[in-house]
Order: structure tokens, then sequence, then C-alpha cells
């Protein structure tokens, strides 16, 4: 009876290891839209109109925190708000499949994104009612 305790207790630790955290601060390096899909059969100059729209982007990174207790912060506007919302700081829940930004004071999703992969170094994500945004973050110490 004990080494079947034993067993158990060491294999839910073996299966809890391998468990990839969302938990960590991850930073946006790559992030398509709705737009650039309809663009892509875009004349030279709006090609050229585009890359220069990107050239004047914000040079911060984006970084999204994801910490314990389900709390996180970002330091620019990675999430889009539908409502006035004006905190950096929101909390979250995460599911395994589904990533879900809430607000903090009423608790209600500001938004919610397909995980398509989290890996110990990249998180992929893309948002649930528009599919052809996708964000894509590397892991940051």
């Amino acid at each position: 009876m004990k080494a079947l305790i034993f067993f158990s207790a060491f294999s839910l630790l073996v299966v809890g290891a391998n468990a990839q955290s969302i938990v960590g601060r991850w930073q946006l390096v790559r992030q398509s839209n709705c737009v650039e899909d309809e663009l892509e059969e875009a004349d030279a100059d709006t090609e050229e109109l585009v890359s220069d729209m990107k050239g004047m982007s914000v040079a911060t990174p984006q970084v999204l925190t994801l910490k314990e207790k389900n709390e996180g912060e970002e330091n620019t506007k990675i999430i889009d708000k539908k409502k006035a919302y004006n905190s950096k700081s929101f909390l979250y829940n995460f599911d395994g499949e589904s990533l879900y930004f809430l607000d903090k004071k009423s608790r209600t999703i500001i938004e919610t994104f397909a995980v398509e992969k989290l890996a110990t170094d990249s998180l992929i994500i893309s948002n649930s009612s528009r599919a052809c945004e996708t964000r894509i973050f590397v892991r940051i110490k």
C-alpha cells in the first residue's frame, strides 16, 4: 500500500514538472493583424506605406508579465481594450488552452486568446474573436 502511495505521489511530481508554466515575463517579438492580411495583395506604394508606419512604432520592448496568483502587468498597450480601461495591471486565467485577460475591478473578461503554442521559451497566442490577429512572445528573465 505504501508503495502505491509513493508511486502515485512520484508520478504526480513528474507530470507537474513537465507541464509548461505561463508565469513569467514575455516580450512581444512579432504581431500580425487583420489589416496586414488584407494588404498582402497590395501594390508597391501600399507596401512602402506599411513599412514606413512600422518604422514609426515604439522602440521600447513590449513586455507582458504574468505573475503568480493570476495577476499580470503590461508596460505598453498589448491587450486591446474594448472599453475605457487605463490600468496596466490586470488579472488573467489560463486553462491550458485559452488565456483570459480580466479587468481587476469587475473581474470581467477583457479579451480571450487561444494558446497555439506554449514552450519554455516561446508563447504564441491568437485572438479568439479575430483569428487573423496573432502575437508571438519570447520568455525573458
